[in-house]
């Protein structure tokens, strides 16, 4: 069989599902004037905040360039503040304004609406995450690997 049909990639459908996925989410997260990306770093600042960009690049698997322009919108949003450490003026420190703080409240309802819409039943999104979570762990390895044989 042919190595290059798109029916044999594995990489085709888990990009095929973020796609259709995140689509899914832009109905519930664009009233509140959120993107997906955006969501995902505000999961994380409710979390984690205030944290350096760095641990935001490594939780949200997003570079720098990437990560810049959307903390700067989601400030630009008064959603966030970016402030310059101290004692490192390298390292930018990333908090969550009293807006950005309640936003969490108003996004309460979109995971659990995003799963209703799936139409699964919950012990598969389960098991479907943890496989998930494992092949991401496997990548993030490798992909550390690579780097440090001068590879990526």
């Amino acid at each position: 069989m042919d190595p290059l049909l798109l029916e044999r990639q594995l990489c085709f459908p888990l990009y095929a599902a973020s796609r259709l996925v995140t689509r899914l989410y832009q109905p519930l997260l664009e009233p509140l004037g959120l993107t997906y990306p955006q969501y995902i770093v505000l999961m994380i600042l409710w979390e984690d905040a205030p944290c350096a960009v760095s641990r935001l690049c490594d939780r949200a698997l997003l570079n720098t360039n990437t990560l810049t322009p959307l903390l700067k919108r989601l400030e630009a949003s008064g959603f966030i503040t970016r402030t310059r450490s101290l004692d490192d003026e390298r390292v930018v420190r990333v908090d969550l304004t009293p807006r950005g703080a309640a936003l969490k409240e108003a996004c309460g309802c979109v995971p659990g609406t995003l799963f209703a819409a799936l139409g699964c039943p919950e012990e598969d999104l389960v098991a479907l995450k943890e496989q998930l979570d494992g092949l991401v762990a496997h990548l993030r390895n490798l992909e550390t690997g690579l780097e440090n044989k001068g590879g990526l």
